[in-house]
């Protein structure tokens, strides 16, 4: 009876694994670690100041046991990005690492500040200086808001860099992908 029961939960988790629900490990499954799932999805991304049409087609999914949330940015102009974010409860803080196929590297963290997770540091612009990044991601209306700012000059004022509002892609499904958890 024991090993039959044993089979019957083998089984259904492998059949979890094989429709695509990710699992998350018991060192991802805090309330912290869950704060951003409202980014996880299909999307497709709008300039809030421009377009009609979407400037890029965006997936969020969780990877790695539920610890990280992984971003593919697939722009309309050539721009192929990926990011991987991460909440490093050793440190209290949530990193993001972002690549591109142009060879640009951008590595923020921050905190959430109410609903809102704020990320931020220092990158090289294009003309080589230094500057500061801040992005900002918010839920907004059944999407996701993303707002970036940069600073030349450490922080004392701020330009606008984006303004993005992820909308759910058009024919995409809308099933969970929210991790399951696991025992230890």
């Amino acid at each position: 009876m024991l090993t039959r029961l044993f089979a019957v939960l083998l089984l259904s988790s492998l059949c979890a694994e094989a429709a695509g629900e990710p699992r998350t490990s018991s060192k991802c499954a805090t309330a912290e670690h869950r704060r951003l799932d409202f980014w996880i999805g299909d999307w497709d991304a709008y300039d809030t100041g421009g377009s009609e049409k979407p400037g890029a087609r965006v997936r969020v999914e969780v990877i790695l046991g539920g610890c990280v949330l992984r971003e593919v940015y697939e722009g309309t102009d050539g721009l192929v990005g990926e990011s991987f974010t991460i909440y490093d409860s050793s440190r209290k803080l949530w990193h993001q690492t972002w690549v591109t196929n142009r060879g640009e590297l951008l590595q923020i963290e921050g905190r959430f500040r109410g609903n809102s997770l704020t990320l931020q540091g220092s990158r090289l612009s294009p003309n080589g200086r230094e500057e500061i990044v801040r992005g900002v991601w918010t839920s907004q209306d059944g999407g996701v808001r993303e707002i970036a700012h940069t600073s030349a000059d450490g922080g004392a004022t701020w330009r606008p860099w984006f303004d993005i509002l992820f909308r759910p892609h058009k024919g995409a499904l809308r099933r969970s992908t929210r991790p399951k958890a696991v025992a230890p």
